[in-house]
């Protein structure tokens, strides 16, 4: 079954499973491996979630008109990209770590004492544990991995504006 003719229900059904399969594959490292996730792994969770979540709407929506998939492809591109984003810094990090030695309070702390917005900021700019690579596949550590899936279902989402009207 050819990915390019299954229709806009499809796709964005199949966008979610990913981003199930890719948070239970996150969850499965925490507790059965032992891979405690780092702030920016949270953020990343976070994005991957809003992503999926944005996939099982517009999957069960599946909007006939141009402009409603474009409003999914739209909101499927912003919360990739915003993984994107944290993910890239993630790997920047890992790729050039700090000198201080630790990423510093929890996350938790940091939003009961700054409030989201002051959390995020705080947690972009992170160091120490956070550059640890502790788990790579093919020479490629976990960030980078991210980064490439956000990549690949934004694009998948948007493309599917241009998918077959009809249910497969």
């Amino acid at each position: 079954m050819n990915p390019l003719r299954w229709s806009f229900r499809s796709r964005y059904l199949a966008g979610f499973l990913a981003c199930a399969v890719l948070l239970a594959y996150a969850l499965y490292v925490q507790f059965v491996e032992g891979l405690m996730p780092c702030e920016f792994c949270i953020l990343q969770r976070i994005a991957f979630a809003a992503l999926g979540g944005v996939f099982l709407v517009g999957g069960l929506h599946a909007p006939k008109a141009k402009a409603g998939r474009r409003v999914y492809a739209g909101l499927a591109s912003l919360a990739a990209l915003a993984g994107a984003v944290v993910a890239g810094r993630h790997l920047w990090v890992q790729l050039f770590p700090p000198e201080i030695p630790t990423c510093g309070a929890g996350l938790e702390f940091r939003v009961a004492q700054q409030g989201w917005l002051g959390a995020i900021q705080k947690v972009l700019t992170a160091s120490g544990d956070c550059s640890m690579i502790d788990w790579t596949f093919l020479g490629l550590g976990m960030p980078g991995w991210t980064l490439l899936w956000y990549l690949g279902l934004g694009l998948w989402a948007v493309l599917a504006v241009r998918a077959p009207r009809k249910s497969s």
